[in-house]
């Protein structure tokens, strides 16, 4: 059990704790606490406990593929952009960087950790994970973790464009929850919106309740939400059979200021969704996946026999990509 013999000033700091394999950050805001574990074998954040709960299933990890839609094979996008299904699906990390207080340190990778005690405490911390692609020619995506001492994560999200690589599909950050939401609650346009299929969103506060998949004859990308301000995932439900009793309890997605972002909260997967012909050959809902986008291509829709989406709508691989977002713990509503 953790000391509680701190000083009330080191309490609302963050204690590190440096491992040979992950890096531990620990603290407290008003009585929740929260434990964050960052993997250097896995090459991301392992762990986010919670008030009690965990919400890592897997560590988040950059994403480049939706489900393809109806539209998509009908004009072959698949066919010339297909490389990035291979992409969405394996990364390599290549570098790890991390600064406490905004100091750049050495890799406190064994035996380099030996020289801390387990004591040390900060306002700040940044981990940021470097990744490869496995496209060619590849590229780089930088993901930014930076934690201040109320346990609130920034993101910032890298993509490095690259000429020669084909058109993506969509760039976002995956989350995977390790047991299905009650729902999701959010402030951005009504329904399933894209960026060429947004006319008929109504700008409010919504509430979803469970997981929905829209029931598409062939089971294809949806309900993708654009202009989101914020997002909150509930879930009540976890994998820890100790805890019986589990309080409800929600993670908050906050846009910065200014700037908005696109999201989809499903039950399964890109690739699962990608490889089910009908309705019924999708798995049983067991985990939340959330996408945090960045860049979302368009739909289409002026025919299935060919047609491109129009050139504003797609997203050119050639071109960086930069975005940001918050994630915070919060009570469940």
């Amino acid at each position: 059990m953790e000391s509680t013999d701190r000083k009330p000033e080191e309490q609302k700091r963050l204690r590190l704790v440096y491992g040979d394999v992950t890096l531990g950050v620990y603290g407290d805001d008003g009585g929740r606490d929260f434990h964050y574990l960052f993997s250097y074998a896995a090459g991301g954040m392992e762990s986010l406990v919670s008030g009690g709960m965990e919400w890592v299933y897997r560590p988040p990890r950059p994403c480049f593929w939706r489900a393809s839609t109806d539209n998509d094979r009908g004009n072959g996008f698949v066919l010339k952009s297909g490389m990035w299904l291979a992409a969405d699906q394996f990364i390599r990390c290549e570098t790890i960087r991390i600064a406490v207080d905004g100091k750049e340190i050495p890799f406190p990778s064994a035996p380099e950790n030996n020289k801390y005690t387990g004591r040390e405490t900060a306002s700040e911390l940044e981990i940021v994970y470097i990744y490869e692609t496995i496209t060619v020619p590849s590229t780089r995506v930088d993901v930014s973790y930076k934690i201040n001492s109320r346990g609130v994560i920034q993101f910032k999200v890298h993509y490095h464009g690259k000429e020669g690589l084909p058109e993506l599909p969509v760039f976002g950050m995956r989350f995977l929850m390790p047991t299905c939401a009650d729902g999701f609650s959010y402030e951005g346009l009504s329904g399933e919106t894209y960026p060429d299929r947004k006319a008929g969103g109504i700008y409010g506060i919504y509430k979803v309740e469970g997981l929905p998949v829209t029931p598409y004859l062939v089971p294809q990308d949806c309900g993708m939400h654009m202009d989101t301000s914020w997002l909150e995932v509930r879930r009540s439900c976890s994998l820890d059979n100790r805890n019986q009793d589990v309080r409800a309890a929600a993670l908050r997605f906050q846009a910065e200021k200014g700037s908005s972002f696109a999201f989809s909260c499903l039950p399964c997967t890109a690739s699962e969704l990608e490889n089910a012909l009908h309705q019924e050959e999708l798995p049983v809902p067991r985990r939340t996946v959330l996408c945090i986008c960045g860049a979302v291509r368009g739909v289409g829709g002026i025919d299935s026999w060919g047609s491109d989406v129009e050139p504003g709508y797609r997203i050119d691989a050639g071109k960086d990509i930069v975005y940001g977002f918050f994630l915070m713990p919060c009570a469940g509503r």
